[in-house]
């Protein structure tokens, strides 16, 4: 039993069963004991692999978007350049790189890292300084300086809690974390929530994401104050419908989201539609989403993928193939139709390099 696990039952002897966004929120960020607060989860000895660590074609390819972004901002001096969850720092650093193709835009940049981590900030730390840029770092996106900004996501939204309600005859039901025998277990509250909407067949999952759209909303309330746009990539789905996407993941291994709280990473597919409605109603320009495999080719990763393998040793050659194959393409273990890429941005900047402008989102109900 996991030191973090003690907690929880502790708190669900005391004051009942809890929602599963409350036990994702611990599991994932309590400050003493959770997953992310304690260790750095990525690569081989951890427990999953981003694109960024994937090659480095995808973080560059990221930078020189934000290039063409700022120069249809109308190129702004300074600019702020934000990660949300930036990992290790390496897409970041990637971005810098890259943009040294347009020097007028790397003088303008301001480096901000959004990060609850303490483990992974000082792994930042350390891959951002041979680039010799300033940077900062904050826990919350809303305590990033104010002033135009571009803002990248990846893989950021899929870690925020979510919460699930599952169909009965009678209505929508809380799913909850509680107490089994000899370990956690879920089950439903006894009274269906209110508010919820008439679709849907009994046993059909129903997942918000609230966090995500609060992130949404405080994006499209910066962007009501000064130009920018953000760029959020992750797995998920174009289109809001029904079902249990809640999953955990250690060493590289499919686990039980309840075993063992704080050792195993914890994310939801993202529900990009809700994500988009939810900044558009609250003031910012939808664009996407577009499958990550569409969005890379769109910005010429065939094209840097050749560059990098022109010379290179069979062994070089052979790895960029692959990392390619995987940011693109649809097979198992592939990225490209998995994930998708989608934006937001203020009212002023309607087109965005990769991404069309979404179509009118609509009602949120899936």
């Amino acid at each position: 039993m996991t030191p973090l696990e003690i907690l929880i039952r502790e708190m669900i002897a005391t004051e009942g069963p809890m929602p599963v966004s409350r036990y994702m929120a611990l599991a994932l960020g309590h400050p003493t004991h959770g997953y992310y607060v304690t260790r750095d989860p990525l690569g081989a000895a951890g427990d999953f692999t981003t694109a960024p660590e994937i090659s480095q074609m995808f973080g560059e390819l990221l930078g020189l978007w934000a290039a063409e972004t700022w120069t249809r901002m109308g190129r702004p001096d300074p600019v702020r350049l934000v990660e949300l969850g930036p990992g290790r720092g390496t897409l970041m650093a990637d971005a810098i790189r890259a943009a040294r193709a347009l020097p007028a835009f790397r003088d303008a940049l301001r480096l901000h890292l959004v990060e609850t981590s303490p483990v992974l900030a000082e792994a930042q730390r350390a891959r951002l300084a041979p680039s010799g840029r300033p940077a900062a770092w904050h826990p919350q996106l809303d305590e990033v300086p104010e002033g135009p900004a571009i803002i990248l996501a990846n893989e950021f939204l899929d870690a925020l809690p979510i919460r699930q309600l599952v169909r009965t005859e009678r209505g929508w039901h809380e799913r909850l974390v509680g107490l089994g025998e000899n370990r956690l277990a879920f089950g439903l509250a006894s009274e269906p929530s209110s508010g919820m909407p008439s679709g849907g067949q009994p046993g059909d999952v129903l997942e918000i994401g609230a966090a995500a759209a609060e992130v949404a909303r405080t994006l499209a309330a910066r962007f009501a104050r000064h130009p920018g746009a953000a760029l959020l990539i992750d797995y998920g789905h174009a289109r809001s419908g029904f079902g249990d996407t809640l999953q955990a993941v250690r060493r590289h291994a499919a686990t039980d989201p309840l075993a063992e709280p704080g050792e195993a990473d914890l994310t939801a597919h993202v529900d990009f539609a809700a994500f988009l409605r939810a900044g558009e109603a609250a003031g910012a320009v939808p664009h996407g989403p577009v499958r990550q495999g569409d969005f890379l080719l769109a910005l010429g990763i065939t094209a840097r993928a050749e560059r990098l393998g022109r010379g290179a040793s069979p062994d070089a050659g052979a790895n960029v193939r692959t990392a390619l194959a995987r940011l693109t393409g649809s097979g198992p273990g592939e990225m490209g139709a998995l994930f998708k890429a989608a934006a937001l941005s203020s009212p002023d900047l309607p087109d965005l390099p990769g991404l069309p402008r979404a179509a009118t989102t609509g009602k949120d109900a899936p």
